[in-house]
């Protein structure tokens, strides 16, 4: 994925493995206070989860772009706690070359009155 510009929606999912559901959610549901304080640092803003049994969908908006807020969090100590935090329930995160699931938009309808 090339770099997306500040506001633009970036989307990826994650596989978990079966039956990690539940603690993936339990999980979230204590986020530290330590991480949202990064993701603020990092300009992501409007980061939303959602989860069908193993699969979990992520989409994000960036004020500054998606490489800074990449470039902050992949240098923090807070981030990378996290994710080691989460390691168990995780089957992928990436594809074999270390990339995100980056979604893909194949199909938009937006009508003019609802454009912002």
């Amino acid at each position: 994925m090339s770099d997306t510009g500040p506001a633009a929606p970036i989307l990826y999912i994650y596989r978990l493995k079966p039956g990690m559901g539940a603690e993936y959610d339990r999980l979230h549901q204590a986020v530290w206070p330590d991480l949202l304080a990064l993701l603020d640092e990092a300009g992501i803003y409007d980061y939303q989860i959602w989860r069908h049994a193993e699969i979990v969908v992520a989409r994000m908006r960036t004020r500054d772009g998606f490489d800074h807020a990449q470039a902050v969090t992949g240098a923090s100590a807070v981030q990378a706690r996290w994710t080691a935090a989460l390691r168990h329930v995780f089957a992928e995160i990436a594809d074999k070359n270390g990339e995100p699931l980056w979604l893909t938009e194949v199909f938009s309808h937006r009508p003019a009155e609802q454009v912002r």
